[in-house]
């Protein structure tokens, strides 16, 4: 009795064991079966390397489908066609894309859908197309190939351009040049010694003194340049009134000769004219010599005075 009690508890726990397998498979595929799925076509250039049938599909990291068929795509045989199958809720738009994603380190790849603007039209089937084709964009791996490529071409031929940089023909050119640069170097170093520096120095410092003085000696070149030019100017005046009396000489002097040769000498008419004009003429030489040989007397004696002699300020009534 006891062992056909055991028996029937056995049989009871596999049937209920068995249904729950059943219900679990069922809820597995429910969504294969219904009507709340649909299914897309998706064309990637790449390698899909770790990415299986039922993979998962995911929208914004949330599960919303498997992948169902991955081929080769008839038309491109540079293409894997990838056919997926998600829940109609989700909202499959003309600028979602589709990109390989790596799930951590199992080396495993699931298909990420990713959505622009919110306001773009559905995705819908076109014309010879079997389902709606969703975009793609290449995935982390597919641009660090790429970028690793980039890279060791341009190293590649960084590399060749510094093997023909370093021929033998351009390291004896290095050489010669080093070698010349050494040279050079090294003469500069002999010229630009301590007593060179000390000879600069010191002609700096001398040629900045020079400036000084010559700075404070200006106002005395300029004083001297005013008495100069008002000694010309004293001189000058008394050589036209020289001139003008000897035009005057000159004028009385044709009148006697004129009055001589027609018989018309009047000695006090002449004299009355010559006269007064040779007196003038005589007294403005003299006056004119007093002042050259009192100028050559002041020279003669101090020099330096028509530099730096400064003119006397005359003082005003009261003053001391």
């Amino acid at each position: 009795m006891n062992n056909r009690v055991n028996y029937t508890i056995v049989g009871i726990l596999v049937i209920v064991a068995i249904s729950l397998m059943l219900a679990f498979t069922y809820w597995l595929i429910k969504p294969e079966l219904s009507s709340d799925v649909k299914k897309y076509t998706i064309y990637f250039d790449e390698s899909v390397l770790g990415l299986n049938i039922d993979a998962p599909v995911k929208y914004r990291g949330i599960s919303v489908g498997k992948v169902k068929v991955l081929e080769i795509n008839p038309n491109n045989s540079e293409q894997v066609e990838v056919t997926i199958s998600i829940l109609k809720t989700t909202p499959i738009k003309t600028n979602t894309v589709a990109k390989l994603t790596a799930q951590g380190i199992t080396g495993l790849t699931y298909i990420n859908l990713s959505m622009g603007g919110h306001k773009a039209k559905v995705l819908a089937v076109k014309e010879n197309e079997k389902y709606p084709v969703i975009k793609t964009v290449p995935s982390f791996f597919e641009n660090f190939e790429k970028s690793l490529g980039s890279v060791s071409s341009r190293l590649s031929s960084t590399l060749g351009l510094t093997e023909e940089l370093l021929g033998a023909d351009n390291q004896k050119q290095m050489s010669l040049l080093l070698k010349h640069s050494a040279s050079v170097m090294y003469k500069m170093d002999l010229l630009l010694d301590e007593n060179t520096i000390k000879h600069v120095h010191s002609s700096s410092k001398n040629l900045d003194e020079f400036s000084q003085k010559l700075n404070k000696m200006m106002p005395d070149i300029d004083r001297f340049l005013q008495k100069s030019t008002k000694w010309e100017d004293d001189i000058a005046g008394s050589f036209n009134s020289i001139t003008t009396s000897y035009v005057g000489i000159t004028a009385s002097m044709n009148e006697i000769k004129r009055a001589v040769a027609s018989g018309e000498f009047n000695i006090q008419g002449i004299g009355a004219d010559v006269i007064p004009t040779m007196n003038n003429t005589f007294l403005q030489m003299q006056e004119l010599m007093i002042r050259i040989e009192g100028a050559l007397e002041q020279y003669n004696s101090s020099p330096s005075d028509i530099l730096y002699k400064k003119e006397a300020i005359k003082k005003a009534p009261g003053e001391k």
